[in-house]
C-alpha cells in the first residue's frame, strides 16, 4: 500500500511555499519605500505593503529590514517595479507586474513562460487600455441578502464608488486615491476583506473556450511562480472555483 508524502514532506513543501511568498512582500515593500518616504504612516502604498505582510504572519523585524533596504540606508539592491503586457491562450489580455533587479532576467523568465503556454509578451499599452486601476475589497458573503446589504451600506458610507455581488462574493470597488479611506471605514464596521488592494480590473471579462482552459490556468500558475513576479491581472471570464 502506497504512502502519503511525509509529515517532514509537507512540511518543506509548505515552508518552500511560504519563502516564496515573503520573498515577493519583502520585494514589493522595498519598491513602495523606495517609491516615497520610509515612514508606513505618511506612504500610503507602503502601509499597504507592510498590512499585507503582517496579514501573512511576516514579523516586524523582517518588514523593518525590507524598508531599511528600500530607503537605502541597508545597502538595498536596485530593485525596479516594470510591468509587462501580452496575450495568453484565445487572445486572453495579461498585465504582468513585476519587481526585480535584473529586468533582463525578468523578461527573458516572462517571455519564455507565455511562450511555452500559448501566449507572447505585447508592446507597453497593448492591453492595458482593457483594464483600469481601481481599489478592490472582497468580501465572502455567501449570497446572504443580509451580508450583502450590511456591506452595500458600509462601502457607500466610507466613500465606495461601487459595490457588485459575484459568485457569492460582495466586491467594494472605488478610487486608488480613496482606497486606505474605504478600508479602514470597513474595518471599522466590523468587515475584514478576503483580499483587499489597487488592481488593474479588467473593463470587460472574456469567455475561455474549453480547449484553451487547462493551458491558460497553467499559464497563470508559472507566472505567479516566477520570484520576480508580483501580480498577474487578466480578464478571463473563469469557472467558479477556479482561482482568478
Amino acid at each position: 500500500m502506497g504512502r502519503g508524502p511525509s509529515i517532514e514532506g509537507r512540511k518543506n513543501a509548505e515552508d518552500a511555499k511560504r519563502a516564496k511568498v515573503f520573498t515577493k512582500l519583502i520585494r514589493e515593500i522595498t519598491v513602495a519605500t523606495r517609491s516615497g518616504v520610509a515612514d508606513p504612516g505618511g506612504n500610503p502604498r507602503l502601509r499597504a505593503a507592510v498590512d499585507k505582510a503582517l496579514a501573512a504572519n511576516m514579523t516586524r523585524d523582517t518588514i523593518e529590514r525590507a524598508i531599511k533596504r528600500g530607503s537605502g540606508s541597508d545597502g538595498g539592491a536596485d530593485m525596479q517595479e516594470l510591468r509587462y503586457e501580452g496575450y495568453g491562450p484565445a487572445g486572453i489580455a495579461l498585465i504582468i507586474d513585476s519587481f526585480t533587479d535584473n529586468p533582463t532576467r525578468t523578461v527573458a523568465d516572462v517571455r519564455y513562460v507565455l511562450a511555452k503556454h500559448g501566449g507572447n509578451l505585447g508592446t507597453s499599452g497593448s492591453v492595458a487600455f482593457q483594464f483600469t486601476r481601481c481599489g478592490e475589497l472582497v468580501f465572502a458573503t455567501g449570497g446572504d441578502a443580509a451580508a450583502e446589504e450590511k456591506v452595500l451600506e458600509a462601502a457607500l458610507e466610507a466613500g465606495a464608488d461601487d459595490v457588485l455581488n459575484e459568485h457569492g462574493e460582495s466586491i467594494v470597488l472605488c478610487t486608488p486615491e480613496n482606497f486606505e479611506a474605504v478600508q479602514q471605514g470597513l474595518i471599522v464596521a466590523g468587515l475584514g476583506a478576503q483580499h483587499a488592494g489597487v488592481v488593474m480590473r479588467p473593463n470587460n471579462r472574456v469567455e475561455v473556450p474549453e480547449e484553451a482552459l487547462e493551458q491558460l490556468l497553467d499559464l497563470l500558475e508559472k507566472l505567479d511562480a516566477l520570484d520576480d513576479v508580483s501580480e498577474v491581472s487578466h480578464n478571463a471570464l473563469l469557472p467558479s472555483g477556479t482561482a482568478e
